[in-house]
């Protein structure tokens, strides 16, 4: 995952994409996959490259909350919002680990080094309550091996 692309960099990445074939979600999962996140530049080339807007653009990365806008932080926890998550206790571990971390949900700390957001269920609802470190499951989690987990990624290990 690279940060800050280049223009060149994100035409030659969507040139594949065309106006008016539904590409608008590939060419964004393409540039996020690529680099990590949707920057204002590859907003305004995919919508070059679809022959569209940039507000049609950035309206489908501000909907659906896989999509950001800036670098990821070094170390991201994806608090499991799912039903089954929520129902075993979730909700406590979210509390936690906001608490420790010292984080709203969708923040980062000053350095990027870490950050807390909210993730959709993806289905390993026999983990839960669970999150995920950097796409790793880790999970059941109780409210204390949460702080646990909290302090470790604080502290950068």
């Amino acid at each position: 995952m690279q940060a800050e692309p280049t223009v060149q960099e994100l035409r030659d990445l969507v040139r594949e994409f065309e106006p008016g074939k539904g590409h608008v979600m590939p060419a964004l999962h393409k540039v996020q996959e690529r680099y990590g996140y949707i920057s204002r530049p590859a907003i305004e080339v995919v919508a070059r490259q679809l022959n569209t807007t940039a507000a049609l653009i950035y309206g489908a990365v501000s909907f659906y909350t896989d999509f950001r806008t800036s670098p990821p932080p070094r170390t991201e926890i994806s608090w499991c919002s799912g039903p089954t998550c929520r129902l075993l206790g979730g909700d406590h571990i979210r509390e936690a680990l906001q608490q420790t971390l010292e984080l709203p949900l969708g923040g980062h700390s000053d350095d990027h080094g870490y950050g807390l957001h909210t993730g959709q269920c993806n289905g390993t609802c026999h983990e839960a309550p669970m999150v995920w470190v950097n796409g790793t499951v880790v999970g059941p989690l109780t409210v204390t091996s949460a702080i646990q987990l909290a302090r470790k990624v604080k502290a950068g290990a």
